[in-house]
């Protein structure tokens, strides 16, 4: 009895989906597979970039964990750098967090304007590391899109006109034909 209290306790605190480390260092993928085990259900990792979007075709990444240098002796971050923008391009939900041991603010700033959800460095700090992986993928469930946001004002306006599609029409600032056309893609 108690140990199954303990496992729905563990399980429970899994509360995290799929995340894909790329690294090209083998003790920092197990690293990061011991750290991350209780966070996430689901850790998968790639010690080269190559089969990146591969992998994210065929499983649910929910964050990935993407070193920015691949080849031995190239510390500038441009593979990392490739490899966000090649992700975005294909996966623009799924937030990438960068990981790099040459790290400095014209590169932190280049990742982040390419699309970065974060930056960290090695050697990073245990805690730190999984309270930004958590507070991008929490950030990442509060964003509402456009849409979703005019649909709901749209939806609350007419609420609030008790279905009397001039007067909303009229306080949304829009014609009349311009809320049936909005109402339609609702």
């Amino acid at each position: 009895m108690i140990f199954r209290q303990k496992l729905r306790n563990f399980a429970a605190m899994k509360q995290y989906g799929t995340i894909l480390v790329v690294d090209d260092n083998p003790s920092i993928l197990t690293a990061m597979h011991y750290l991350l085990d209780s966070v996430f259900e689901r850790i998968l990792t790639l010690n080269q970039p190559n089969d990146i979007l591969k992998v994210m075709a065929q499983e649910e990444i929910d964050i990935v964990l993407l070193d920015m240098n691949f080849t031995l002796g190239v510390n500038s971050g441009q593979e990392g750098l490739l490899w966000l923008r090649t992700i975005r391009k294909q996966h623009p939900q799924t937030p990438v967090v960068l990981l790099t041991a040459y790290a400095d603010v014209s590169l932190a700033v280049r990742g982040l304007k390419s699309g970065a959800a974060d930056f960290i460095t090695k050697p990073w700090d245990n805690d730190e590391l999984v309270r930004k992986l958590k507070d991008v993928l929490e950030m990442q469930n509060e964003i509402v899109t456009l849409d979703e946001m005019e649909k709901d004002h749209i939806r609350r306006t007419i609420d609030h006109c008790h279905g009397n599609l001039t007067q909303a029409a009229e306080l949304l600032g829009i014609t009349r034909q311009t809320l049936y056309n909005k109402m339609k893609r609702l």
